[in-house]
């Protein structure tokens, strides 16, 4: 059977600079590379040996193990200030718990308002695998979905009955990687081999191919599709991006902790040197993995980001971009094993183990025969793992098992371990793990997530032997409950550990804890309580559309006082009637997204605005040069990718490209013609690349004096006074001129009434907390936040309008991809009504009602 362990996640580490090559890889997101194979991929070899040193090494205060995993000084320079960069836990506001869920008779059924998902994931089978059961279920409540993955699982998916989106990238490349760089520093084999470069490329395939499944139509029948929400896995990475682009909500579901927590540290990290801190090293280990990943990675996000017109997050706004704006995770394991730590707000979930329906299996003769024969056998395998010395573990299982007595049925797995069966060892081939288990005594495997869960819903002792990545995390926690033995890593496995393990296994306080983990597990439905948080996290008042309540809001009438939300399918009905009303519709954004860049102080904040400023400047100069060499391979590498594409196709596959071609609109036609144009178009690339560097040396002048820099002073010194409490107001996003007004002329109003008034107040709390003294160092305060909010409401009439303004000109300038969007909701609210889908709606009564709101408005008018 597949192995159903996690994958490892690997990124590079380098200069945020496009052009530059990173020098080194290290743990931490999926989108780079994979160290745990399926089925149907390639096996994975784990060489002996780490390669030798090369120069590019990451920062001394990490290093890194042959499990793939991230070793952190915590003592280091480095990691101390990143823990002062980030809120820590003592920082955050305590939060309610999250409610029990609860869904009536008729919404676990359905759900009112049918929206179309998009669920993104990057990894293995899997991986993939528990989305396939997530999606069955949001079909089943009424939504469409369309599940984007790689290519290789279009055939998996399909047959799944969900939608199928492809986004590239190649799993058992990305997982050859790993096999030459075992130790996370390439090799020079690797480096003058271009693969660095190449992974590179395939992440940004992946990510322009993750936002085309959000607005695309389907590749095979050519239906229009654009997304209402977006589900996805973290290392895909795209999904907060996209879901800024098109204003809806995005949710994250993992197998594996991604937020941050005291409870344990995170499963690619390694701590070192903790003293009687642990709780808050492993709060900041969390912290640092994320910052590795986005130094690695960050380039390639913000360089992808300006190509759907949003603007570059900066470099430490981006790895705790998930936590700042507060997106719903739902981690997909089961809270018998792992609770949800005390420190996770409640937009974060636990829902339980995702299972798939349990395969139809009828057992080989001489299978049935085994298991008839004897008492229980004990289940030892490795899967997908491949392992540098299949003999020599062979030769250690047998010895193990037979010192301990027990019958056992090994799994060949992907490093075909081989030897003669007898009474008491039978080696098994394909077989479902959901079956297998309900037949053995315990379990000995590598702790992938999916073994692990279906190992202990089973209610089966277990032995983790982790090779990488979060396995050793999941040995922990199997050990902590007392189901299995401490995890013993490969590189240690004796047959005399093993058989004390397995014996440990089959002791009656082993099969007791396995015993009521499974009882627990078996009262949970993860994938159902993973759509209730789904739904719970939904902005159902915003997300509905005003005239038809079951289908989701994605225009807005502006005509109308209140504006009107419509859907697709309602908007199409109503510019069928009446086609004036097109000039009045703007795309709606149910759950808009604003990231803004952090400043902790006014110095900091304007050195880091100058800087920035200098650093657009120069790469603009440089890019008069670089930017049309990098047009140019880049035009090489995708002509490159199209032809290797052309050349898979199959006949089936071009017949429904041309069908959706008819049924979408002729303008992918248009970009094929124009993809495939001489080579002379690529020398007006170049001449164009080398010309927008050249404009964009004026601008960046220009944004860096009149918006960044009066920006950062305003927002450090607002900052200021949240370092003691003293209170800092939010009063919304600058999204454009009148909103830079509004900010402008609350935070002048309040820093002077605030400034001023804490002058006596912030004296008068310290007295009653800390008498004399307290009333002191009250004034202090009190002058500090007279100082600062008074200047930054000062400041602010100068900062706030400008950067409205300035996101004003941006979105003047940069609006091809709101009109994508637009001109995709149109093409589907038409194929909505030509199929029939709109059948149940009575369009006399929609009229009516929107004729109504239309002469409210004008009453009021009136």
């Amino acid at each position: 059977m597949a192995d159903e362990n996690r994958q490892t996640i690997r990124h590079e580490l380098g200069s945020p600079c496009p052009e530059s090559t990173p020098p080194y890889t290290a743990v931490g997101s999926a989108a780079s590379s994979f160290v745990s194979p399926r089925a149907s991929e390639s096996p994975v070899e784990l060489p002996a040996e780490t390669p030798a040193e090369l120069p590019g090494k990451p920062p001394a205060e990490f290093s890194f193990s042959k499990d793939a995993r991230v070793e952190i000084d915590y003592n280091s320079t480095l990691v101390r200030a990143l823990g002062t960069l980030y809120p820590t836990p003592s920082e955050k506001v305590p939060d309610v718990p999250p409610p029990e869920y609860f869904e009536t008779a008729e919404q676990s059924s359905s759900w009112a308002t049918k929206l179309n998902v998009v669920i993104q994931v990057v990894g293995s089978r899997g991986d993939v695998q528990p989305f396939v059961a997530l999606g069955k279920e949001l079909t089943r409540r009424g939504h469409r979905v369309r599940l984007a993955t790689h290519d290789t699982f279009d055939n998996f998916v399909r047959g799944s009955g969900l939608e199928f989106f492809p986004i590239g990238g190649d799993p058992a490349e990305l997982m050859a990687y790993m096999v030459k760089n075992p130790g996370l520093i390439p090799s020079m084999k690797s480096l003058t081999a271009g693969e660095i470069q190449r992974k590179r490329h395939m992440i940004r395939e992946m990510l322009e191919k993750c936002w085309q499944s959000c607005l695309r139509p389907d590749p095979m029948t050519g239906e229009p599709f654009v997304a209402d929400a977006i589900i996805a896995n973290p290392p895909s990475f795209a999904h907060v991006h996209c879901a800024q682009a098109l204003g809806i909500p995005v949710h994250l579901m993992f197998t594996m902790p991604w937020s941050s927590t005291t409870a344990f540290p995170h499963p690619l990290a390694n701590l070192k040197n903790v003293d009687s801190d642990r709780r808050l090293a492993n709060y900041i280990s969390f912290i640092v993995v994320e910052w590795m990943t986005w130094q690695g990675l960050g380039d390639v996000i913000n360089k992808w980001r300006k190509a759907i017109d949003l603007e570059e997050i900066a470099m430490f706004d981006g790895p705790a971009l998930a936590d700042t704006l507060k997106i719903p995770f739902t981690y997909c394991w089961s809270p018998a094993l792992v609770p949800k730590p005390a420190d996770w707000p409640s937009h974060i979930d636990v829902s339980g183990f995702f299972f798939r329906d349990a395969p139809q299996f009828t057992p080989p003769p001489e299978l049935a025969r085994f298991l008839e024969s004897g008492p229980p056998p004990v289940y030892i395998g490795f899967g997908s793992i491949v392992l540098d010395d299949p003999n020599a573990m062979t030769r250690t299982i047998l010895h193990a098992v037979r010192t301990a007595g027990v019958r056992a049925i090994i799994s060949k797995g992907w490093s075909d371990l081989a030897g003669e069966g007898d009474e008491k060892i039978y080696w098994v081939g394909d077989c479902p793990h959901e079956w297998l288990f309900q037949h053995v005594a315990a379990v000995v495997h590598h702790g992938g997530a999916g073994t692990t869960a279906c190992g202990l819903r089973n209610g089966k002792p277990t032995v983790i032997v982790p090779f990488f990545g979060d396995q050793p995390f999941w040995g922990d926690m199997v050990a902590r409950p007392g189901a299995g033995p401490n995890p013993i890593p490969h590189a240690k496995l004796t047959a005399n550990n093993l058989d004390e393990a397995i014996r440990y296994c089959l002791s009656p306080k082993a099969a007791a804890a396995a015993a009521s983990l499974a009882a627990k597990m078996e009262s949970e439905v993860g994938v159902q309580a993973a759509v209730q948080s789904f739904h719970r996290q939904l902005p159902l008042e915003s997300i509905t559309c005003d005239l038809i309540p079951s289908e989701p809001a994605a225009w807005l009438y502006t005509k109308a006082k209140p504006p009107i939300k419509l859907s697709k399918m309602a908007a199409e009905i109503l510019l069928r009637h009446n086609s004036a009303i097109a000039k009045h519709l703007k795309p709606y954004r149910s759950k808009p997204i604003h990231i803004r860049t952090e400043r902790w102080d006014p110095i900091s904040g304007g050195a880091s605005s100058i800087v920035g400023t200098a650093v657009d400047i120069t790469g603009s100069i440089t890019g008069m040069v670089t930017k049309p060499i990098e047009e140019y391979k880049n035009e090489r590498h995708r002509r490159a990718r199209e032809l290797e594409t052309l050349g898979t196709q199959t006949p089936s596959t071009e017949r429904a490209r041309s069908e959706e071609t008819s049924v979408s609109d002729r303008a992918s036609a248009t970009t094929v013609q124009r993809n495939n144009a001489p080579s002379s178009s690529i020398a007006g690339k170049m001449a164009g690349a080398s010309a927008k560097s050249m404009g964009k040396m004026c601008s960046a002048t220009i944004k860096g004096g009149l918006v960044d820099f009066p920006l950062a002073i305003t927002e450090g010194l607002k900052s200021i006074p949240g370092y003691y409490n003293g209170g800092v107001r939010d009063h919304g996003p600058v999204t454009g001129f009148r909103s830079g007004m509004a900010v402008a002329g609350k935070t002048f109003a309040w820093g002077f009434v605030d400034g001023f008034g804490d002058l006596y107040m912030q004296p008068y709390r310290n007295a009653k907390k800390q008498g004399a003294l307290g009333a002191v160092k009250g004034f202090g305060k009190g002058v500090v936040n007279m100082t600062t909010k008074t200047s930054a409401g000062l400041m602010g009439l100068v900062a706030y309008p400008s950067a409205g303004i300035s996101q004003c000109l941006w979105a003047a300038v940069h609006s091809s991809t709101i009109r994508e969007v637009a001109r995709q909701r149109h093409v589907e609210g038409a194929w909505m009504v030509e199929s029939g889908r709109a059948a149940h709606v009575d369009r006399s009564e929609l009229k009516e009602t929107f004729a109504r709101c239309q002469d409210r408005k004008r009453r009021q008018d009136g």
